[in-house]
């Protein structure tokens, strides 16, 4: 299984843009978001993009209730988990938060194959154990080239792809 992993996108639509398309342009099943879209409009983009996105709240989003409502009104599209999301897929079970405090509690506890995080706005990446913990840098391009990740569950691998 093929997905996106991405992170802080602060409201830059266009840098969330070009991800979209680069992200459907490989065939990605899905996609998680670890928090900080900030505004719900930048949600309506996800939601437009056809693509099943997986996203937990940071804590630069500025209305929980209208994010809320943008994914309850997406058709099924949009799964907003609140701080913490978990799920199994391809094997592989699955947590995504935002901040990397939390993130690195949880890969510690060896029941995820895969924990992912935002918050810092740079990549990082790591194994403990036998889970992988994953910060795949931000969309907003705060300090470094934007960028998220693909993770295809059969490698395992992972790419970081850098918007342009």
């Amino acid at each position: 299984m093929r997905f996106a992993v991405m992170s802080d996108s602060h409201d830059h639509l266009q840098h969330v843009r070009d991800a979209l398309k680069i992200i459907k342009n490989e065939n990605c099943e899905m996609i998680i978001h670890c928090g900080d879209f900030v505004a719900p409009f930048v949600l309506k983009e996800f939601e437009a993009a056809g693509v099943a996105t997986h996203c937990v709240f940071g804590n630069n989003d500025g209305d929980p209730f209208l994010l809320s409502q943008v994914a309850n009104g997406s058709n099924g599209l949009i799964t907003l988990y609140g701080v913490f999301g978990k799920m199994e897929k391809a094997g592989k079970t699955i947590a995504f938060v935002h901040e990397g405090f939390f993130a690195e509690g949880l890969a510690a506890t060896g029941k995820y194959d895969m924990v992912f995080f935002g918050h810092s706005h740079r990549q990082y990446q790591d194994q403990i154990g036998d889970c992988l913990l994953l910060n795949p840098g931000d969309i907003m391009g705060k300090d470094a080239a934007p960028g998220f990740c693909i993770v295809d569950t059969e490698g395992p691998e992972i790419r970081h792809i850098t918007i342009s």
